[in-house]
């Protein structure tokens, strides 16, 4: 993988339940992560080592990322899906590599703001079902 433009890393909603994908307006960072939760199966047989149970455990996906407010329509809209506790989908584009989709709910939005700066905004969102990965 070439070296790739942080802002290339981009976080989409689908905003109005079309299926049709928006960017997250105004973000400036963004992180995925993937976590995978381990089964331990460790017994008297296991010579001392630890042994994990393949394909056991709880997959999961982080998406968090701070920014500034650009567009109204956006910013109504997540505060309305975390407020309602709604799970649309979202995608995560991360270049040469792939396209992460699936359900995704917003589990914080904070706001913060100086008087001589702008008003700022950071938002996480957690997986909420199955996702799927679309090499690029």
């Amino acid at each position: 993988m070439a070296v790739q433009n942080g802002r290339d890393l981009l976080v989409k909603l689908d905003i109005t339940g079309d299926g049709q994908f928006e960017t997250f307006a105004g973000l400036r960072a963004t992180r995925l992560a993937f976590n995978a939760e381990t089964v331990e199966v460790t017994s008297l047989d296991s010579a001392g080592w630890r042994e994990l149970l393949a394909g056991a455990g709880i997959r999961s996906a982080q998406i968090t990322g701070s920014g500034v407010f650009r567009d109204a329509d956006t910013d109504a809209r997540a505060r309305q899906i975390f407020f309602e506790g709604l799970m649309p989908a979202a995608q995560v584009i991360v270049p040469d590599f792939g396209v992460i989709e699936g359900p995704f709910q917003i589990t914080a939005i904070e706001y913060a703001g100086s008087h001589n700066g702008e008003a700022t905004y950071e938002v996480a969102l957690a997986s909420a079902g199955v996702l799927s990965f679309v090499a690029l």
